[in-house]
């Protein structure tokens, strides 16, 4: 059957709309009409991606056009075997896919490749369901296909190309603003993830997005920001998502830099379903995009679920991965403005030390490891010591006492005169907040030598020799710099000290670690320089690992795997077990002053919930530490009956801070308790 040239005529005048799928419509309408067919539609052909895509089907424009493979789907099927299919020509499940496509049951189909003079290849194909059979329906339907396509097929074309042109300049447009969004987010890495990610959902119309950075020195993936939910750096049990550089989809686009476009996430062997089995998503299908700078991936974008598609496209691919490389541009700058902003950051801090402290004079040095060291009452190793009752000139000199009395300056081959400079240059680095300052951290570092010298800890392989001496160096350092301000506190003024340290939490316990290798890199303060190169860098770690354990909130996050210490059994080949137990020692050593007579003990809260429970653990541990305990349970004896007597005759006037002062108070207390047979 010809064409009805007046018909063809007539449509070939009308089509002069610069939309495409305006134009589909009307040679769908006219395709319908000449054969009697219920639908029409055609498939251009995109031979850059290998794709048919779908926008009208009939008269009815799609609300999102449908992409299929030009490899391997059932409307590809001319392409691939190129030639007219017809309904004939298809198997069981390629007819149940067709009626996906077309959402109803076809009893006839028709498809018809529409070659292009000049290239050689079919550019578009043209598809007719459910119109009446007969003996050459097919031979007549295909021939008036062809026929009406030689007069249309350059109109189309042409409009296809214009299309695909404001296409391009649509994606460059979006691209650019996307580029200005990013760039305004660069002063914080959190908040620029979360624009990333929004951006990416928004390009692709996906249903979630997490972002990846590569962490190089532990070859993981790390998503601070996950699902387009930024961890909060307040919260220091903000949930943080690492996987291995080498494991799942992330994983191995991150390793191959290459983009992975998954349309069936359950079938794929990377897929891993725990998080869906854990959080009740469902991830239908997933689009991973490396983020790469000019020599290497430094992350990875995961998009799951396409909005209103079956799977994503390869549109969707290339507007990613153009994306991508503006997402690459604006992390580097970001992290290089941190890294800056943290520059300026420690150099305000030092800056602001050296203006605080006066340089440690070499004469004083000189006094102290030269002049002989009166030696020490036996007094001074038992755990009832009050450090406290020493005068704070002769600190200095004890600490060295210590040190040598311990075996640490002879086993580490530690030059007296850099001991006495680091002794002088950290109590120099010390400020006179009432608590945290010098005096409490010799205390620290007295009860330090304390369970060293009486628990025999290195002598009994409970701890190396190496943790032996970080311990004690450790406690000497652990409230450097201290400006008698919780972590809360610096938090919520926003100061430069949580501006540097915010992100990674226990801001003040980070800051005074710094403070310490300040000291240590100081000239001739460097009591680790005889170490070996791979105990020097575990001396570091280590050091680090004890001052940040003296933050209350991460001992309370280890306690329970403390506790096990004691139900398990220790282990001192593991060095899980070890870290655990010195974590533990550390603490204890922090708040030793509540272990001595009431006297001293009074001046500092009592915190009942932490100390008990905390030195019972030591004494689980180590019972010959017993006495600890017991001067613990006196202590809160006295802290009560103090209570009781003093809210008897407490005076509108008076602030309760003056239990603390009352010296009449606490002879009327220790009274009280000798005559009740409780001391």
């Amino acid at each position: 059957m010809a064409s009805d040239q007046i018909k063809l005529l007539q449509l070939c005048s009308t089509l002069h709309d610069k939309n495409f799928s305006d134009l589909q419509i009307k040679v769908n309408s006219y395709l319908m009409q000449e054969t009697g067919s219920t639908l029409a539609f055609l498939a251009p052909v995109l031979s850059e991606t290998q794709e048919l895509v779908i926008q009208v089907l009939g008269d009815r424009m799609l609300e999102d056009e449908k992409r299929f493979s030009a490899k391997s789907h059932v409307l590809a099927l001319p392409l691939i075997r190129n030639c007219v299919i017809n309904i004939d020509d298809l198997d069981e499940s390629q007819k149940e896919e067709l009626e996906g496509v077309l959402e109803l049951t076809p009893e006839s189909f028709l498809a018809v490749p529409i070659n292009h003079s000049h290239i050689g290849q079919p550019t578009i194909i043209a598809y007719l369901a459910n119109y009446e059979v007969e003996e050459d329906s097919t031979q007549r339907h295909t021939k008036m296909i062809e026929e009406c396509f030689q007069h249309t097929h350059g109109i189309l074309l042409n409009t296809l190309a214009y299309e695909e042109e404001r296409r391009l300049r649509i994606q460059c447009q979006s691209l650019l603003t996307v580029a200005r969004n990013l760039f305004t987010h660069l002063s914080n890495i959190a908040d620029l993830l979360r624009e990333i990610m929004m951006e990416a959902r928004k390009l692709t119309k996906a249903e979630r997005c997490s972002l990846f950075l590569l962490d190089e020195e532990r070859d993981e993936l790390v998503a601070e920001v996950f699902d387009g939910m930024p961890a909060d750096p307040s919260n220091e049990n903000a949930p943080e998502v690492r996987i291995a550089k080498n494991q799942g989809i992330a994983g191995h686009v991150a390793m191959t830099g290459e983009l992975l476009n998954i349309h069936d996430a359950y079938s794929h062997p990377l897929f891993y379903k725990g998080i869906d089995e854990n959080t009740g998503f469902k991830t239908r299908n997933i689009l991973c995009i490396p983020i790469k700078n000019e020599k290497q991936v430094i992350g990875v974008a995961q998009l799951c679920n396409k909005i209103n598609g079956v799977h994503f496209t390869a549109f969707d691919e290339e507007i990613a991965l153009a994306f991508s490389v503006y997402c690459a541009i604006s992390i580097a700058h970001s992290l290089m403005l941190k890294r800056v902003q943290d520059a300026q950051s420690r150099s305000k801090l030092s800056n602001e030390l050296m203006m605080y402290h006066m340089k440690v004079n070499d004469d004083d040095v000189k006094r102290l490891f030269e002049h002989s060291v009166p030696t020490p009452g036996p007094e001074l190793a038992e755990f009832n010591f009050a450090p406290r009752s020493l005068k704070e000139g002769d600190t200095s000199r004890i600490l060295m006492f210590m040190f040598e009395d311990l075996g640490l300056v002879q086993r580490w081959r530690i030059k007296k005169e850099t001991l006495a400079r680091f002794i002088l240059y950290v109590k120099k680095g010390y400020r006179d907040p009432p608590y945290h300052n010098w005096m409490h951290a010799f205390s620290v570092a007295h009860f330090a030598y304390l369970l060293l010298k009486n628990l025999k800890l290195m002598e009994r392989g409970h701890i190396t020799e190496l943790e032996g001496l970080v311990l004690i160096v450790a406690c000497i350092c652990h409230d450097l710099d201290h400006r008698g301000t919780t972590n809360s506190f610096q938090l919520a003024s926003d100061s430069v000290l949580a501006g540097l340290y915010s992100s990674e939490g226990s801001v003040m316990e980070r800051h005074h670690f710094s403070q310490a290798m300040c000291i240590l890199n100081t000239d001739r303060c460097n009591i680790f320089e005889s170490l070996p190169k791979d105990e020097y860098k575990k001396c570091l770690d280590l050091l680090r690992h004890l001052i940040l354990a003296t933050d209350l909130a991460q001992h309370l996050r280890i306690i329970n795997d403390q506790k096990k210490l004691i139900t398990d059994g220790f282990d001192s080949s593991s060095e899980q077990h070890r870290a655990l137990l010195l974590s533990l020692l550390m603490s204890c050593c922090d708040l030793s002053d509540q272990t001595k007579n009431w006297t001293i003990s009074k001046k500092i809260a009592f915190l009942d919930d932490i100390v008990i429970p905390l030195f019972e653990l030591l004494v689980g541990l180590f019972p010959e530490a017993s006495c600890l305990t017991k001067a613990l349970k006196i202590n809160k004896k006295c802290w009560e009956t103090a209570w009781d007597i003093y809210s008897k005759r407490i005076c509108k006037d008076k602030s309760s801070m003056a239990i603390l002062e009352d010296e009449e108070l606490e002879v009327e207390v220790i009274n009280y308790l000798k005559r009740n047979q409780a001391l």
